[in-house]
C-alpha cells in the first residue's frame, strides 16, 4: 500500500475529497494556484505535466499545455516547482506516457520521488503495458492510478482495481476533458468500480460546476476538476478569484 493509499482511505472516513487540475508551468506563479487550491479546502491536487498530443485534454485544457510548454515546462521544471512549494496536499501528476519513457522510466519514478510527488495518472498507458512503471515507481512510493472508462468491461475493470494505487479515476463519459451538462454515466462507473475495490473512487471528466460535483459525490469518494478552472486562469484570474472558484466546490461537496 502506498502513501496516497492511506492518506486517501483516511479521508474517505471524514469527507469527500475535492482534487483540482492545474496545467504545470501555465503561468510563472503557478504553483500558487496550488497553494490557494489547498488553502479552500483541496484534499489533493492534479498537476498536468503538458504534452504536445494530449488524447484526453479537450480544447481548454489543450490550450493550457500548449501555452506552458511555448513558456517552457518540462517534466524536470515542473518537479522541481513541486519540490520547492513543499505543498501541504498530496501532489498528483497526469501526463502521457511518451513523457515518461523518453526521460527513462526509472529516471522518471525518482525524479518523481525526490520531488515529493505521490501519484501519477497516465491516460495512454495500457494496463497490460504497465507493469514496466509500476515496477519501478512502486517501490519509492510513487501511485499508480488507473483509469475505468463507461465502455470498460466488468472483468477488465476487476483488474484495473487490483493494480491501482492511490485511487481508480471513475471517467464520467466517453469524451475528453470539459464542460458537460451533468455527470453523465459516472454513478454506474463508480458502481462497477466499487464492487471489485474497496480504493477511493473519484469522478472526472466533465464535473465542471458545483452542483455537478455535489451530485457525483453522492455515490462517489469525491471529485476531480480540470477544465472549469483552467478556463478561469486561461481568461487570467488570479489566485484570489481560483481560491473563492475552489472554495465554491468544497463548500457544495460539504
Amino acid at each position: 500500500m502506498t502513501s496516497l493509499d492511506r492518506r486517501l482511505r483516511e479521508l474517505r472516513g471524514s469527507r469527500r475529497a475535492l482534487v483540482p487540475y492545474f496545467v504545470g508551468g501555465l503561468t510563472k506563479d503557478w504553483s500558487q494556484y496550488v497553494h490557494g487550491a489547498i488553502l479552500a479546502g483541496a484534499d489533493a491536487v492534479e498537476v498536468g505535466v503538458p504534452f504536445s498530443d494530449p488524447m484526453m485534454d479537450g480544447p481548454v485544457i489543450q490550450e493550457g499545455a500548449l501555452r506552458a510548454l511555448r513558456a517552457g515546462a518540462t517534466l524536470e521544471s515542473i518537479c522541481h516547482e513541486v519540490a520547492s512549494s513543499a505543498f501541504d496536499a498530496p501532489i498528483v501528476i497526469m501526463t502521457y506516457y511518451n513523457v515518461l519513457h523518453h526521460f527513462g522510466l526509472a529516471r522518471a519514478a525518482e525524479l518523481l520521488a525526490t520531488s515529493g510527488i505521490s501519484g501519477v495518472i497516465v491516460p495512454d498507458l495500457a494496463l497490460e503495458e504497465s507493469d514496466a512503471w509500476r515496477d519501478v515507481a512502486t517501490p519509492l512510493d510513487v501511485a499508480t492510478v488507473l483509469m475505468v472508462a463507461p465502455s470498460t468491461p466488468l472483468a477488465r475493470v476487476r483488474r484495473i482495481g487490483a493494480a491501482s494505487q492511490g485511487f481508480v479515476y471513475a471517467a464520467a463519459r466517453m469524451a475528453v476533458t470539459g464542460r458537460a451538462s451533468d455527470v453523465g454515466d459516472a454513478e454506474r462507473v463508480v458502481s462497477a468500480i466499487r464492487s471489485t475495490t474497496d480504493l477511493a473512487t473519484y469522478v472526472g471528466i466533465g464535473i465542471t460546476t458545483p452542483e455537478q460535483a455535489r451530485d457525483a459525490a453522492q455515490f462517489s469518494d469525491g471529485v476531480i476538476v480540470g477544465s472549469a478552472i483552467v478556463q478561469q486562469i486561461l481568461n487570467g484570474a488570479d489566485t484570489t478569484a481560483i481560491e473563492a472558484q475552489i472554495a465554491s466546490f468544497r463548500r457544495a461537496l460539504d
